[in-house]
């Protein structure tokens, strides 16, 4: 890995004030995605895949004329909007595309107006995937892959699908050094339901750390405890004055689970109460695998969880479409996140999803 993320430390031991939580610490890995160029051989979020040249390229088989396409741009043109974007300044007064973006603009038009003038359109044909993330075991050793797997690859369609309006996942487990031919040009969609279900390319600097149940998680007698003011004042500590009232916010926005883009952990709660999810083939309650973020970490108080290298970052100015907390530029739900759980017992059985 090129850089180093550090979580900043806690603001308080939160184990030092409730010891009964101790037997519920889970480890997890903050990704902490950042923009740049990873290859085939590393770990990424929206990065080329390691994939086998002899093996198809998955597809998105449902139909999804029913889903509102207002919304015509290709992948590529979502990616180069995002760097003329970033090219704004205040007093720069707009941004012009170079000839070669110039370029490019002509050329995808060109093509979906093609391909929508065709028939069916493309809407009705299966629609190639694009890669969300590729996770190596060696980088996230959380990962319990089957077999002599040490690779996870996840992928998915950029439309919304029922029942909750989210794009549809596929995960694939496979051992890097079984691919010998890799898939130079991987298909891609011709168009995007929507900008944030397009991945911007970026390297990942994993970091491992300790994470504690919601609030919502934990039973009805441990959330007196948490909300109990006085069993912080007795154990010396002092809760932040914006939460004085209210230690159980305290609790679940700084001491609890870690936001942004992770493997394991506890899930975080808050658009719905706590929803098991169970294998369809065993039974067996599934555990979170990954946690797909809109954002590393919330405004106001949420920003004590930018990793310590981007705090100045983090309580600056920012320009629009520049947010550091958005390395990704992935949006799912109203900048919620999707979870993806996977039996314990087998990661072969299949995954579920939830937006939260």
């Amino acid at each position: 890995m090129v850089f180093v993320r550090r979580t900043p430390p806690r603001p308080v031991d939160v184990t030092a004030v409730l010891p009964e939580l101790a037997s519920l610490a889970r480890p997890a890995i903050r990704l902490h995605p950042r923009p740049g160029s990873p290859s085939v051989r590393e770990s990424s979020v929206g990065g080329p895949l390691l994939w086998p040249a002899e093996e198809p390229w998955p597809h998105c088989e449902s139909s999804h004329l029913h889903f509102d396409s207002w919304f015509r741009q290709s992948p590529a043109i979502v990616r180069l909007e995002r760097r003329m974007r970033a090219r704004w300044r205040p007093d720069s007064g707009g941004f012009e595309p170079t000839p070669e973006e110039e370029a490019l603009k002509e050329r995808s038009a060109a093509r979906l107006a093609e391909r929508l003038a065709a028939s069916p359109p493309p809407a009705e044909c299966p629609v190639p995937m694009l890669p969300v993330a590729q996770l190596y075991l060696h980088d996230i050793p959380l990962l319990r892959p089957p077999g002599q797997a040490d690779l996870l690859q996840i992928l998915w369609c950029p439309y919304d699908h029922d029942p909750d309006n989210k794009p549809s996942t596929a995960l694939f487990w496979r051992s890097a050094a079984a691919v010998v031919d890799i898939l130079a040009t991987p298909p891609e969609p011709y168009e995007a339901n929507y900008p944030g279900y397009v991945p911007e390319p970026c390297l990942l600097a994993p970091e491992a750390i300790t994470e504690y149940p919601d609030s919502l998680d934990l039973s009805p007698e441990m959330r007196l405890m948490v909300e109990d003011r006085s069993r912080w004042q007795a154990a010396g500590v002092g809760v932040d004055s914006a939460y004085a009232d209210h230690p159980r916010d305290f609790y679940d926005c700084e001491l609890a689970d870690a936001p942004g883009w992770k493997v394991g952990g506890w899930p975080p709660w808050g658009r719905t109460d706590p929803y098991r999810r169970y294998c369809t083939v065993c039974d067996v309650q599934m555990v979170p695998l990954l946690t797909i973020a809109s954002s590393e970490w919330d405004g106001g108080e949420g920003r004590s969880w930018a990793p310590c290298e981007d705090q100045a970052a983090a309580y600056a100015a920012h320009y629009a479409a520049q947010d550091p907390s958005q390395p990704t530029a992935v949006e799912v739900g109203s900048t919620d996140n999707m979870q993806l759980y996977v039996c314990p017992t087998s990661p072969e059985h299949p995954h579920t999803d939830l937006i939260q």
